[in-house]
């Protein structure tokens, strides 16, 4: 328990009172490296819920995964009280969009995406997948969602749910606050973990056409910084074929890879670049978009998802950006002036101002009053 508390203080600047009555239900379960289908993992995900539950059963089931078939249970097994605060649907109305378009990416292989028939065949297995879904997220007497994006996906597939709410997740923007707004390095910084739907090559190719466009001594010393942890030696091999693509775009000199390093070094960045760079499309909400805001990053962030739903008002306190064409002509937008411009100054004064929004004490007093108000006490 005491290394866990210290690793989540190391990592995360999150510290956790050593004398608060928490618990930890250590469960023998193999880890599979070979990713699943969306019904292995529910199936999986039962079957460690089930033996967590066995070791001890609370009052209420709080799931913050997103995996909602452990509902069943926690609920109908074990006959506890389900509350859920929802991150990401499991499945959701885009994913059903990208697999009816036929359009490939990470989650849709080009294999299935130029073949009518294997096509229909997901369709129908996303479709009665989604409907499964729907029932089972339905069992939580109490639903949270992070994001106005998040909810009207959970709203629309989990239709018997009686209500949801949304409650924003809690972002340090206090402790970034003290951060300087002026005397910013000509640096763009990008944050979050080398996975596959971050599209870091999206920030790659921007940076490429940036520098293309732009050829003025106004972008001479401009350096990219991508700073981000490693799951695995799967995201260890994107972040070799991300530094590969660097070199055949001639960024070997300007771009950076900063892996797995604790949250001081990533502070430092904080404090030191002048753009924040987010290119996920949709992002559920996007704590890493209200850190840049709060530590005073002129952000371009991707337009969808909670980043365009609650947190960035373009040309306000930040950017949107669809295509690497999009984030090159922002990105030049805010270089061009100097990083420490009238304009920019404005931005980085409202952006840090709008990211209290989101502080740790107000997603306390929202989940204090939704919770309190849901009856699971009683």
């Amino acid at each position: 328990k005491k290394e866990l508390l210290q690793h989540v203080a190391s990592r995360f600047s999150i510290s956790v009172e050593p004398s608060l009555p928490i618990r930890f239900v250590h469960i023998d379960n193999e880890v599979s490296e070979v990713p699943l289908s969306m019904v292995a993992q529910s199936f999986a995900s039962m079957k460690v819920s089930y033996q967590a539950l066995n070791k001890a059963t609370p009052d209420i089931f709080f799931d913050t995964t997103g995996c909602a078939f452990t509902f069943l249970v926690a609920r109908l097994l074990a006959g506890c009280k389900v509350a859920a605060y929802v991150h990401y649907p499991t499945i959701s109305t885009d994913m059903l969009a990208l697999v009816w378009e036929r359009r490939p990416t990470y989650n849709n292989d080009s294999k299935i995406s130029s073949s009518m028939i294997r096509s229909y065949l997901k369709m129908v297995y996303y479709v009665f997948f989604a409907i499964a879904y729907g029932v089972v997220g339905s069992l939580a007497t109490l639903v949270m969602v992070n994001s106005t994006w998040t909810n009207n996906h959970i709203r629309y597939l989990w239709r018997f749910a009686k209500k949801t709410d949304i409650v924003y997740p809690p972002c340090d923007t206090q402790s970034l606050e003290d951060l300087p707004l002026n005397g910013r390095e000509e640096v763009i910084i990008s944050i979050g973990q080398f996975r596959p739907e971050k599209d870091h090559a999206l920030q790659l190719r921007a940076f490429s056409i940036l520098l293309r466009n732009n050829t003025s001594k106004r972008f001479v010393d401009v350096r990219m910084k991508l700073i981000g942890s490693c799951r695995g030696e799967s995201d260890r091999m994107r972040v070799h074929q991300l530094q590969e693509l660097a070199k055949e775009l001639n960024l070997t000199d300007r771009v950076e890879f900063v892996l797995n390093q604790p949250y001081p070094v990533l502070k430092k960045w904080f404090g030191r670049a002048s753009i924040g760079i987010h290119t996920m499309w949709n992002e559920h909400f996007g704590i890493g978009v209200v850190e840049m805001l709060a530590s005073g990053l002129v952000t371009i962030a991707h337009d969808s998802g909670g980043p365009k739903s609650d947190i960035i008002t373009p040309g306000e306190n930040g950017y949107l950006a669809s295509t690497a064409e999009d984030y090159a002509r922002n990105m030049a937008t805010a270089l061009e002036g100097g990083v420490d411009s009238h304009k920019n100054m404005d931005i980085r004064q409202k952006a840090r101002e709008s990211a209290k929004r989101f502080s740790d004490q107000v997603f306390s007093d929202e989940f204090e009053k939704v919770f309190l108000s849901s009856g699971l006490l009683r």
